[in-house]
């Protein structure tokens, strides 16, 4: 069954983890609803894009009103399609919520152990890597192309948690979202390679299947799914969601827009107590 389900116009919600979890708000925003115009049409939330970023605030003033947690809440990042991982606090409250200036450089994952901070990462085809806690209200995404998928970034903060925070493995639970689908993701032969490095020795086929002239249409959620396993978590603890951003007329896709074309989000966060 589809993990994430759409709530409103704007995002969809990983249902299971709303029914478990009455204060933790998670999701995965659409392309509908918003304000930006072609290419952007039209809830683009991503200020890096070339849209306007008056409309980008408007919109992302949208998306916290949906959710009741306000921009001066949010946190963002500055995604380089690497590893890097970090801790963040209400001293960081802001950083990235209404300019790409302000976002945490370099990073593309972040967690908290904090309540009242909506974190959040941008997407048009990447998967999206959501981690909770409960026992520890610990929460964190990160964002995982293919680059960060083969540096093992979902491994990254599964370790960070068990290392630094003292958080044990059985209390993690870990969410996949919307992302491009292997039969719409051919890659070439130094993407395979690197893939090749990181898979799982003992599993006994490939994320993978052959395509065209040393091309290849790669799992990319499949590869994340199996590093989390590897990394200790339980699998009955993984939700995959089977949503295509390069086949669902409600997200954006890179790929399929010839990389023109806006950002969705991935978010989560803990409500305040008594909220």
């Amino acid at each position: 069954m589809e993990p994430f389900i759409q709530k409103c116009e704007r995002y969809v919600s990983i249902e299971p983890w709303h029914q478990a979890f009455p204060r933790l708000i998670s999701g995965f925003s659409t392309r509908n609803g918003g304000n930006s115009q072609s290419p952007y049409t039209s809830l683009n939330l991503g200020f890096h894009v070339g849209d306007e970023p008056e409309v980008v605030r408007r919109n992302r003033s949208l998306l916290a009103s949906d959710l009741n947690m306000e921009l001066t809440r949010w946190v963002g990042t500055e995604q380089v399609h690497e590893a890097t991982i970090k801790k963040v606090t209400n001293n960081d409250v802001g950083l990235g919520s209404e300019s790409i200036e302000t976002a945490i450089k370099s990073t593309d994952g972040i967690y908290t152990l904090e309540k009242n901070i909506l974190l959040t990462s941008l997407y048009a085809d990447c998967v999206p890597l959501y981690f909770y806690a409960p026992h520890y209200n610990a929460v964190g995404l990160a964002h995982a192309g293919w680059r960060g998928t083969v540096q093992n970034i979902a491994s990254g903060m599964i370790t960070m948690w068990a290392e630094n925070e003292g958080i044990p493995l059985e209390d993690i639970h870990v969410a996949i979202g919307p992302c491009i689908s292997q039969q719409a993701y051919e890659v070439d032969e130094k993407v395979i390679a690197e893939v090749d490095k990181v898979w799982p020795e003992d599993l006994p086929y490939k994320p993978y299947n052959p395509s065209r002239d040393q091309k290849f249409f790669l799992d990319l959620r499949e590869v994340n799914k199996q590093l989390i396993i590897e990394a200790g978590v339980q699998e009955s603890k993984v939700l995959v969601s089977a949503i295509c951003t390069a086949e669902d007329k409600r997200m954006f896709s890179h790929r399929a827009e010839s990389g023109k074309t806006g950002r969705l989000m991935s978010f989560i966060g803990l409500r305040l107590d008594g909220e």
